[in-house]
């Protein structure tokens, strides 16, 4: 079996509604998003997916959130736009992509809203 993983960042503003405390106010974070694969069959070349094809695919999408107030967009319409909720909908978006075909699996996605503090999200 073989794991790969790419990371990519964007730069966006939220606030958590209803908490009790300092993520209830206006706020930033330089996210970092890391899509993990799995498989076990390598193509011709050796590779399992090329790494500049997930990145581009992950990129793609977080383009979408880049310099946003995440609250106002309809991917939040529902929910607030915490750490696990974006990881969550990120995978199942990035899951449905064309590079996940066969035996190349999208295994987790990562969060990171800070240096410290990061969620994984599984299905």
């Amino acid at each position: 079996m073989y794991e790969i993983s790419v990371r990519a960042a964007f730069e966006a503003a939220h606030f958590i509604a209803g908490y009790n405390g300092k993520c209830s106010r206006l706020h930033g974070h330089n996210w970092i998003v890391e899509a993990v694969v799995r498989g076990e069959n390598l193509d011709s070349l050796g590779m399992l997916v090329d790494f500049s094809v997930l990145k581009a695919e992950l990129k793609k999408f977080l383009d979408e959130f880049d310099h946003r107030f995440l609250n106002e967009l309809e991917f939040f319409a529902t929910e607030n736009p915490t750490a696990e909720n974006l990881a969550r909908k990120i995978f199942r978006r990035l899951s449905m992509s064309e590079i996940f075909r066969g035996s190349v699996k999208l295994y987790a996605v990562k969060v990171h809203e800070s240096p410290n503090s990061c969620v994984t999200y599984y299905e």
